[in-house]
């Protein structure tokens, strides 16, 4: 079948359906609106019929002189109480005994709702009647018509119209016939261009399409295509890249299908799958072998299983590595493998658990020495004031060295794991130089220290103040209790460009042997750990400043001056 013909059907077939259910609702309409005339007209005899025996004080002896006037000879009128005796009844004679009529079903509705009605045979005459009865206060005033030919005819739809819809559709037959056929020109061409396309044929793309809206859109889909396959190119190219990209990743990449077949894997994916395979490593689909891969070819069968997008890690130590080993099963069933080598990260870890070790003895070093003197105290009741009050005192020295300690270590955390919890806001670096010296002016002094500003008083940038503080405090705080007497400290703000500030911090003090300087922003990392705990250090200083100046995007170092003394260099980002 054409497309002409396919597309004439559909849309005579839409409008037919239409039309039909048009046709219907009409008739349905048409043939309520009748039946609620007739409802009207006994409604009018009924509310007639009430308001006459009310005002006959109840009394229905003329009752047939006023069913008389009803211009319906064949009316039926009937009045029955509200147990369902009949008290009157106009097809019958008088004094004829009527069974109870409560359960007839338009006394049952009209119970109800005060309203009802049916169409049945009527057990005393024998004849089809429309009833309608209404309940009123002490009675039911029932009405009825014989349901023949006539009151059926009468109750019919008006059937003209229905001529008037079979010529509007006979009209549209004609119209949606050339209407389709005036659509299907440009359908067909595209049609043609469409099966090239399929067919892998060679496309022109400068058919011509009539100049209307079907024609614009056909148009716009050959100007599509040419995009698409432009798109595609790029994709291809796009794939070419991401191909070589995992190629030359130092992750190990392999892309299996849901057989557990290679579809691609990279160099470094087949070099640690050998360190890992004990045998020769000749095919990527050998992993899957290996006892340690159990767990990842337990978690590739459930989620083929159960088709969702999830993923697997595992660690595996073999041969003296240990891999990080992640499996990602995609929606298509398809699955990849990456295998990292976390060897170092694991010794780094290793190093952090070391750092722990380090961290527990410094805090247990000043809880002994406490613990020590408190004991002494609290065992020798009777010790002398003088002793009592020395153990007290260097009770109190350690603590303050406890809660350095505990504060430096919890400086050095936030700035290290979370350093977004520090607020960046505008600072004055030369503002918080003055305020770091002022604080220490007393110590300057006892060392008889010399203090030489080379920077000016606005040094502007974004970043944070209890940070800034840090970073001179530790450092004029390390020079004053390490460097010696008589110092003299040079905080020189050397140089400044559009992103930075760059510092120096000298002393001509006794300096650092060179085999110490690229430890000395280690945590804990003593010269002399003998000497530095005597002096109270934490030995998380210089840490403290070196994670302050990276969280101002800086870097540091340290170098001894050919003059004698240590000069620490570095920079701090404007924003």
């Amino acid at each position: 079948m054409t497309l002409n013909k396919r597309l004439f059907l559909y849309f005579f077939g839409t409008f037919f359906l239409l039309t039909a259910a048009i046709t219907f609702f009409q008739y349905q309409r048409e043939k309520d609106f009748r039946t609620e005339q007739l409802d009207q007209l006994l409604s009018t005899y009924n509310n007639t019929i009430y308001k006459y025996i009310q005002e006959n004080n109840n009394s229905i002896s003329n009752l047939d002189k006023l069913i008389k006037y009803f211009p319906d000879s064949t009316l039926r009128v009937t009045l029955i109480d509200l147990n369902g005796k009949v008290l009157y009844e106009n097809s019958v004679k008088q004094g004829t005994i009527l069974e109870n009529h409560a359960h007839r079903p338009e006394i049952i509705n009209a119970t109800k709702l005060k309203t009802g009605k049916a169409i049945r045979l009527s057990t005393t005459t024998n004849i089809n009647y429309y009833y309608l009865a209404h309940k009123h206060d002490k009675f039911f005033v029932r009405t009825a018509l014989p349901y023949n030919l006539s009151l059926i005819d009468t109750l019919k739809a008006n059937t003209l119209f229905l001529y008037f819809i079979a010529i509007i559709l006979l009209i549209a037959v004609v119209v949606l016939f050339f209407i389709t056929k005036s659509f299907t020109n440009s359908i067909d061409r595209l049609w043609k261009f469409t099966d090239r396309v399929e067919n892998g044929e060679k496309i022109d793309t400068s058919i011509k399409f009539p100049k209307d809206e079907l024609g614009d859109l056909s148009r716009n889909i050959i100007h599509l295509y040419r995009k698409m396959e432009k798109a595609k190119d790029d994709v291809n190219h796009e794939r070419e890249k991401l191909s070589k990209h995992i190629l030359i990743s130092q992750e190990g990449l392999g892309f299996f299908s849901a057989e557990k077949k290679e579809i691609l894997t990279n160099r470094y994916f087949v070099q640690y799958a050998s360190v890992l395979t004990d045998s020769q490593f000749d095919s990527a689909e050998k992993i899957f072998d290996l006892l340690e891969f159990a767990q990842i070819n337990d978690f590739i069968n459930e989620s083929l299983l159960h088709e969702n997008l999830t993923r697997k890690r595992i660690l595996v130590e073999k041969n003296g590595k240990v891999f990080n080993i992640r499996c990602i099963v995609f929606q298509d069933n398809t699955f990849e493998i990456s295998i990292n080598d976390i060897t170092a990260q694991e010794r780094e870890n290793k190093l952090k658990q070391q750092l722990t070790q380090n961290i527990s003895h410094e805090l247990k070093t000043p809880v002994s020495s406490i613990m020590g003197y408190m004991e002494s105290i609290l065992e020798n009741p009777n010790i002398d004031p003088n002793r009592q009050r020395f153990y007290i005192e260097r009770s109190f020295i350690q603590a303050q060295r406890l809660s350095a300690l505990l504060q430096d270590i919890s400086i050095l955390n936030k700035i290290e794991e979370s350093n977004q919890l520090f607020e960046k806001e505008k600072c004055n670096v030369a503002q918080t130089i003055e305020d770091v010296l002022n604080d220490v002016q007393l110590e300057i002094e006892e060392k008889n220290c010399t203090i030489i500003r080379n920077f000016t008083h606005q040094l502007q940038l974004i970043g944070n103040r209890s940070l800034l503080y840090s970073i001179f405090r530790n450092l004029i705080d390390n020079a004053l209790t390490y460097a010696g007497e008589n110092l003299t400290i040079d905080i020189n703000c050397y140089r400044e460009d559009e992103y930075f500030f760059y510092f120096s911090f000298s002393d001509n003090g006794v300096g650092i042997p060179e085999n110490h300087l690229s430890k000395i922003f280690e945590r804990f990392y003593r010269i002399d750990k003998g000497r530095s705990r005597k002096l109270g250090g934490t030995g998380l200083g210089l840490s403290i400043v070196k994670n302050a100046v990276h969280f101002h995007k800086g870097n540091i170092s340290a170098k001894n001056l050919p003059s004698g003394g240590l000069s620490f260099i570095f920079s701090l980002r404007k924003l």
